[in-house]
């Protein structure tokens, strides 16, 4: 049963994963597809709750927001998905199939067409609403150096679901 959330309730928790092992980003295109992210968060812009999510352009998931302007991010909570985590954080979507590598399940949202993963707790879904590409000579030079082989694009996406899975 899928149990509607204020979209900040669990933000604490939210932040908590990102740094301490990654939540799930899945996106619709050629394939279903989910990726890791350690970065991003979820704040307010133009009077919307958004989740911005940072996806370097070399990957194929970028492709896929590119192309349908939706993502879904899932938040294991107190799953232990580690491992799904690791392999989904370190293989492409192009090569893999990553649910059923992960034996994770992809379920239907509430409301897009992109879905979520079932073995996840805690769940958003997302309409981009805006997109920047990072700007090298905008950016600290000391970051730029340490992390920046392959620059992010920065996508806004309007919450428009927040549930949790019972």
């Amino acid at each position: 049963m899928l149990k509607d959330v204020p979209y900040n309730q669990f933000m604490q928790d939210v932040n908590k994963q990102l740094t301490s092992g990654g939540v799930f980003l899945t996106t619709l295109g050629e394939k279903v597809n989910t990726m890791v992210i350690g970065w991003g968060g979820i704040t307010v812009f133009w009077g919307k709750p958004i989740f911005i999510v940072p996806v370097r352009k070399s990957r194929f998931t970028h492709r896929q927001l590119e192309e349908s302007g939706e993502f879904t991010v899932s938040i294991p909570l107190n799953q232990d998905l580690k491992s799904a985590l690791a392999f989904c954080g370190s293989k492409s979507g192009k090569d893999y199939d990553k649910f059923q590598e992960c034996e994770i399940t992809p379920i239907p949202a509430k409301i897009l067409n992109t879905p979520i993963i079932g073995e996840c707790a805690l769940h958003y879904e997302c309409k981009v609403v805006y997109k920047q590409d990072l700007i090298p000579e905008n950016l600290n030079k000391g970051i730029n150096e340490k992390w920046y082989p392959d620059y992010h694009t920065l996508y806004f996406g309007e919450i428009l679901a927040c549930y949790t899975k019972e």
